[in-house]
């Protein structure tokens, strides 16, 4: 019986107004719910239009803030959070520090504040910045010691010998190829040939290029790329660069020490040439055969299609290894120019969706020239 009156309590919270002649009225906690949900989903009067049930008026928007974060979890807070201002056009909103004060900071809202930050008084860009500065320093602790250790892993089992000094031995790896020598009488193996990993090296061993593209659909792929770039600058050996683009290009590099730099030097919005940013990333290159060119686009080309597929060929027959992301971001498969994307297939160069969780193994395969497009299919991140 208390499943069943939970099912009907549910469907009411769900149908809204409508569902209150078969199911009644609500109470309680559940009254505010209701009317969290219905300012901002509930149907005009008017017709099918979503009405603007928060109204413009801040603390009213302030109040319901506060609501959905005391009666719903934070992955719904973020969801409603980001469909308020779709739905109802709240953008301006955020521009009042009263405001920002209010919500809760994701990675969405962030792609937000990069979005209208040209337009934001002085008044509010220190609350943004703050913001900005919260999911960064969560993005940063969830991706940086995996991607440090991925970089590390990678570079090391590229210099791999098979004559290394004692103290490089690989044991594992040893004995592991070594396990038909093994000797019964001694309980042990006799190893023919060792297995082990070069020296470190104090120079830099590997140089990555990130290229950004800024347009208004890939927001939570640029706050990503913008940290990881920062992580990856931080790595030693790794001469890291990365830009940001849309019909021109910024050169962010000088700005990789901090994170929220980075982001703030982007402008999401606006149209696309991927043929300009590959052009000027071709200017960074200087040991092609080192360099990792990682392309985050959904490759909607505004600039010269036969160009871009041009340079592209170039750069992996000089020993780029290239690779494309559709998308970074936990957003599932995201929409792309399927046309641009098999071009690419065509000339070796893989292109699939990744999330951020799944990028330092990526990145590890890259550095260690490993197959790319075997990785992509055996994580099902190809998109379809």
């Amino acid at each position: 019986m208390a499943d069943e009156r939970e099912r009907l309590r549910r469907w009411r919270l769900l149908l809204g107004d409508p569902g209150s002649a078969a199911l009644g009225a609500v109470s309680g906690d559940d009254e505010a719910i209701d009317g969290a949900l219905n300012a901002l989903y509930e149907p005009s009067e008017r017709g099918g239009s979503r009405s603007a049930g928060l109204g413009d008026s801040a603390p009213k928007v302030a109040r319901w803030l506060a609501d959905i974060r005391t009666y719903f979890p934070s992955s719904v807070v973020q969801v409603m959070q980001a469909d308020a201002i779709e739905r109802l056009n709240l953008a301006q909103l955020l521009l009042e520090p009263e405001m920002l004060a209010s919500v809760q900071p994701d990675v969405h809202l962030v792609g937000t504040l990069l979005s209208l930050h040209k337009a934001m008084p002085e008044t509010a860009k220190a609350t943004a910045r703050q913001v900005v500065a919260t999911v960064v320093a969560e993005v940063e602790k969830r991706i940086a010691q995996a991607t440090r250790s991925a970089v590390a892993g990678a570079l090391n089992r590229a210099s791999r010998t098979h004559r290394p000094k004692l103290p490089d031995v690989d044991w594992s790896r040893t004995i592991q190829a070594n396990l038909k020598h093994y000797q019964p009488a001694q309980r042990t193996v006799i190893p023919e040939r060792l297995v082990g990993f070069g020296r470190r090296q104090k120079a830099v061993q590997r140089d990555v290029i990130v290229a950004i593209d800024e347009s208004g659909s890939m927001a939570e792929s640029v706050v990503y790329a913008g940290v990881f770039g920062a992580v990856l600058a931080s790595i030693a050996a790794l001469r890291t660069s990365v830009i940001a683009f849309d019909t021109n290009v910024v050169d962010l590099t000088g700005r990789l020490h901090d994170p929220v730099e980075v982001l703030f030097g982007t402008q999401l919005g606006g149209g696309t040439d991927i043929n300009r940013a590959i052009a000027y990333a071709q200017t960074l290159i200087s040991r092609p055969t080192e360099t990792l060119f990682v392309l985050i686009s959904d490759l909607y080309e505004g600039g010269v299609r036969a160009e871009m597929l041009r340079r592209i060929r170039a750069m992996t027959a000089s020993g780029v290894q290239v690779v494309v992301l559709l998308a970074l971001s936990d957003s599932g498969a995201p929409s792309y120019d399927r046309e641009n994307a098999a071009a690419l297939a065509t000339l070796g160069v893989p292109a699939f969706a990744c999330t951020p969780d799944a990028f330092p193994e990526l990145l590890a395969e890259a550095l260690s020239r490993g197959d790319l497009t075997g990785w992509a299919e055996r994580y099902q991140l190809r998109s379809q």
